[in-house]
């Protein structure tokens, strides 16, 4: 199979597009990515890319195509730009390109805007085109930015639903977007549930191997990994570590990973000072991140308190469970749901930190073989659930046949 894949973000951005298109590359199929010059989380081009620069490359076995786009910047105006940009460039590339394909597979993360070029390309080589939706809209782009104007959102709403009907197939990493999907007027028997998995190298390792010189040991250690943004509602960290503090309860906070957010979280740090009980560590390869969490108590989970979080599955879900460590959850909807279901955790009401305080105080209370146990669980779920050969065969029968 020749299959295009349009994904405004891709390698060396860390997105678990990255390994789906590796794998499949593995599997006999000739994979082609059509992305950007890579600016994501930090808003500025990765040095070494740019207009000039590492324009066409192959990477485990992909090749890979990046048109030019405005990097997203630090504001709305910049990422609005960004958006805008990808869609232009993508759509003149879709137009005047001579390269064929068997198949479109478009990565949806936000923005939604990006499908718009692989939906061009499919038209005009009359293929079949598949969806990867990972983030509603136009409900995720009025809760983002505070947009109300309905005549706007209406419009926004008319694009999604035309790149929907434009699409043969529509994968969702969430069961909840199924209903929401089909409530639009799309029929349910081309939508289907295709959870994200955690590449191979998240799996339980040996701590005692791996020590991590940045956590403190006499502490309870909960550990976030990945884009520290305003989606994530990470100021829930800083109000319940204002209560761990006047409680004298020594658990820790660390935030691994860069994103629109954490100047801001740091400064609430240092004005109330938490130092002592939230730590920011700088984002690390994805292929490290295994070794924090062995040498973590508990990886925590939380989303901004709104309609759409409570239907997202985040990635680093899956991440957490194949690593086998116990999960924290401070969630709504589907992340409360799949954590009470694989018994490998807790889950608080998202934005409640009195109630996330008095969870990371029963969590330390437990004992080891408690612990123990709930690290078995994750690895048993993620076996059931998430494994990659299993989903990827998946992939290979619905998608690609």
């Amino acid at each position: 199979m020749k299959l295009l894949v349009i994904s405004q973000y891709y390698y060396p951005e860390q997105f678990r597009i990255n390994d789906i298109c590796k794998e499949l590359v593995k599997r006999g199929h000739d994979v082609t990515v059509l992305t950007g010059i890579p600016n994501y989380p930090e808003g500025k081009y990765y040095k070494g890319y740019g207009l000039t620069k590492k324009r066409n490359e192959i990477v485990d076995g992909v090749k890979i195509i990046r048109i030019p786009l405005i990097p997203r910047g630090k504001n709305p105006i910049m990422l609005m730009l960004n958006y805008m940009s990808f869609v232009i460039s993508g759509s003149f590339w879709a137009r005047f390109t001579r390269k064929k394909f068997d198949k479109v597979f478009i990565y949806e993360v936000s923005p939604m805007t990006q499908a718009i070029p692989g939906i061009k390309y499919a038209k005009r080589k009359k293929i079949e085109t598949c969806m990867y939706v990972m983030d509603l809209w136009p409900e995720s782009i009025e809760l983002a930015t505070g947009l109300k104007n309905k005549i706007i959102l209406n419009i926004i709403g008319k694009m999604v639903d035309k790149i929907y009907r434009k699409c043969n197939l529509i994968l969702t990493s969430s069961k909840s977007f199924i209903d929401s999907i089909s409530k639009r007027g799309h029929p349910k028997e081309k939508i289907i549930f295709w959870p994200q998995y955690a590449e191979a190298f998240y799996k339980p390792i040996d701590k005692n191997k791996f020590p991590i010189t940045e956590f403190d040991n006499n502490k309870f250690k909960i550990v976030f990994a990945g884009n520290i943004g305003y989606a994530q509602g990470l100021d829930i960290v800083i109000n319940t570590a204002t209560l761990l503090k006047n409680d004298n309860v020594g658990a820790v906070f660390y935030l691994i990973g860069n994103g629109r957010a954490k100047k801001e979280l740091q400064q609430k740090v240092e004005e109330k000072e938490l130092q002592e009980y939230v730590k920011f560590i700088d984002k690390k390869p994805a292929e490290e991140i295994p070794k924090y969490y062995a040498n973590a108590d508990m990886a925590f989970i939380t989303l901004k308190k709104n309609l759409i979080s409570d239907q997202i599955l985040p990635a680093k879900l899956q991440s957490y469970y194949a690593c086998g460590i116990p999960i924290l959850g401070c969630a709504d909807g589907e992340i409360k749901k799949v954590i009470e279901e694989s018994k490998a955790g807790f889950c608080i009401p998202a934005g409640d930190a009195e109630k996330l305080k008095e969870q990371i105080q029963k969590c330390m209370k437990l004992e080891e073989n408690e612990l123990q146990s709930m690290r078995k669980k994750a690895v048993e779920f993620h076996n059931k659930n998430y494994d990659q050969e299993m989903l990827l065969d998946k992939f290979e029968e619905v998608v690609l046949k």
